[in-house]
């Protein structure tokens, strides 16, 4: 299993995903792309699904180990156009495509469109890619569905409170149907990560800049400040998302399922 970043840290567990076809949502950048990444190393083949290509994603399509299709996973027949193209066996779905845009007007600025919007890609998009890949899944009797949520499921968040609302029902629906599926061989566990350093809260329009701009704070002291709530001290690595990601993705796993776990650098306390 590959360390954050660049260290092998000697572990070489064999996750047996080799030759495995797994479906990445999302797959363009942050922990999406790091995800595509991990199964690639641990022998996956990935097909991957983003709305733009960008260089990174086309660079390990290069190796032969990754198809890109693009596709908008917000509309009701993306994500069925995605597993289409996949072929008939999908081993592995994680759902990772998502987006959260802070609200600093408060919740009288959120309108049915944005509410919409949220719910179409942070957890329609989710449920639309179970239902094209459970079929296949469900005849093989084996098949393991990994959902990105968000700690914001559990620590919900006036700035972003659609996105947390969409997140909580997204937990919520991985649970139960981690209970139906459960008798047929097939997983579902969720990972809940606390700020990761991608784009999503780092680049621009992100978090930190639009929470930032409405405060008059510069987005690197927003960015330090939530950094400051971990016990860790630090944002988490895409990679170290990743890694958990193949973890549960993989059948030496196989008697987890409907868990959720938290990769936050203890921000949320829990018991």
């Amino acid at each position: 299993m590959r360390g954050g970043g660049h260290h092998h840290y000697g572990l070489d567990m064999d996750l047996a995903l080799t030759g495995q076809i797994a479906v990445v949502t999302g797959a363009s950048r942050g922990i999406g792309l790091a995800v595509v990444r991990a199964l690639v190393d641990e022998g996956a083949h990935v097909v991957a699904g983003a709305r733009t290509t960008t260089p990174e994603l086309a660079e390990l399509a290069s190796t032969g180990a990754v198809d890109v299709v693009e596709v908008d996973l917000s509309t009701p027949d993306g994500p069925d156009q995605l597993v289409e193209s996949a072929g008939p066996r999908v081993d592995v779905l994680v759902n990772n495509v998502g987006s959260a845009h802070p609200r600093p007007a408060g919740f009288l600025e959120i309108t049915d469109d944005m509410w919409r919007a949220t719910l179409e890609l942070d957890l329609m998009a989710s449920v639309r890619a179970i239902r094209a890949v459970l079929p296949g899944m469900l005849a093989r009797g084996a098949g393991a569905i990994v959902n990105i949520g968000s700690v914001n499921a559990r620590l919900p968040d006036p700035l972003v409170l659609d996105y947390s609302a969409a997140k909580g029902a997204a937990g919520n629906m991985a649970k139960s149907l981690s209970k139906e599926l459960g008798p047929h061989g097939i997983r579902v566990n969720t990972v809940d990560p606390g700020p990761v350093a991608t784009d999503l809260w780092l680049g621009a329009g992100g978090v930190a800049e639009v929470v930032g701009g409405a405060n008059g704070v510069e987005p690197d002291d927003v960015a330090a400040g939530a950094a400051a709530g971990m016990v860790t001290g630090r944002f988490s690595r895409p990679e170290e998302v990743a890694d958990l990601v193949v973890v549960l993705a993989s059948p030496r796993f196989g008697n987890v399922t409907g868990a959720s776990f938290t990769i936050d650098g203890g921000l949320v306390t829990t018991l």
